[in-house]
């Protein structure tokens, strides 16, 4: 259950038409480093796909891949996207602190058991439970790629990089898509709900790669995810939720693929 809603935070506001005309210029150029590229990229794929031989449901798409043949420079290849996407989400958290936005205000203080992990991991459920479900009904329907959440060669590391993966991801996508827009839109005026949207369209968009269910079922995890944060101003338990979702998809799929009959 979502919290009751509390007073916002007194954001920093720019004093100038200067400041906006900055925080466009910022806006602009982080997310083309990091998700608008990533949206483009994935709208792109979709196109692919629709057009390739057998259609959107013919084509896979591995999300862990391995990529190389020798273990160790493989797991440099996999720990460098991880890193990757840890300063994603740094370079966010350094751009607001720098404007006076420190972690504390978008939700980042010391963690707690029943304001950050629980809602967390009913978070989790909320999204995780039907999210599947959306897969795997879109999926029948031809509307979504093959998923596969994990190729890693069975090497002694892929479950702890798996993990890692997910955490990165977490850590990205939350602060960058969820608490550096939504505050930097703020400071340029928009009101919640336009914000709101943009970060749960932006979300959907970088997901497109999976399908046209994919890229629907992120925008609403997007909208459930970002509402949530204007309302209670926590970021964890957003992180604690994606981590969790992604670890498990993870580490479920290596575990049932090719055991069950229903997992593509």
């Amino acid at each position: 259950m979502v919290p009751a809603a509390r007073s916002a935070p007194s954001w920093p506001a720019p004093a100038s038409d200067r400041e906006r005309f900055a925080i466009r210029v910022e806006l602009a150029i982080v997310l083309v480093i990091t998700f608008a590229s990533s949206g483009l990229s994935a709208a792109l794929s979709l196109l692919e796909s629709a057009l390739a031989p057998g259609g959107i449901s013919g084509q896979k798409v591995a999300l862990n891949p391995s990529r190389a043949t020798q273990s160790t420079i493989d797991l440099l290849f996999q720990l460098l996207s991880v890193t990757r996407l840890l300063v994603w989400g740094a370079l966010g958290l350094y751009l607001l602190w720098r404007s006076g936005i420190g972690p504390r205000l978008l939700g980042l203080a010391r963690i707690r058991l029943r304001g950050d992990v629980a809602p967390g991991l009913v978070l989790a459920a909320v999204i995780g439970l039907p999210g599947l479900g959306l897969y795997l009904a879109a999926h029948a329907l031809g509307l979504s790629v093959t998923i596969v959440p994990s190729s890693l060669h069975d090497h002694w590391w892929r479950l702890p990089v798996l993990v890692l993966s997910a955490i990165a991801n977490a850590v990205a996508e939350e602060i960058v898509v969820v608490g550096y827009l939504i505050t930097r839109l703020r400071a340029l005026g928009w009101t919640e709900n336009r914000s709101l949207a943009a970060s749960a369209l932006l979300r959907g968009s970088y997901h497109l790669y999976q399908g046209l269910g994919g890229g629907l079922g992120n925008l609403v995890m997007g909208v459930i995810f970002g509402r949530y944060w204007q309302r209670t101003g926590r970021l964890w338990p957003l992180i604690l939720a994606h981590a969790t979702i992604d670890s498990i998809a993870y580490i479920g799929y290596t575990a049932l693929h090719g055991h069950v009959s229903w997992l593509p």
